[in-house]
């Protein structure tokens, strides 16, 4: 079974004063259009950008990413 890269993201920026995808983006120097694409796991982000992620929720890495078995649709 393969395995893809999950995400928390949408829950961290909720919990975070409901965070906004822009201001997430301006805080780790990327587009809002690649928040919304890391969000939905169309894209997986550098390993620099994921870890920034984290940052600015103060969090491990490991609470906003996951890499797990697929799900059967």
């Amino acid at each position: 079974m393969a395995k893809v890269l999950v995400n928390n993201i949408r829950v961290l920026r909720f919990n975070h004063n409901e965070m906004t995808q822009q201001a997430l983006a301006q805080a780790v120097s990327v587009s809002r259009q690649t928040i919304v694409a890391i969000e939905k796991g169309k894209y997986s982000p550098s390993l620099e950008v994921a870890f920034k992620i984290a940052d600015v929720f103060n969090v491990p890495i490991e609470s906003v990413f996951s890499y797990q078995e697929e799900a059967d649709e």
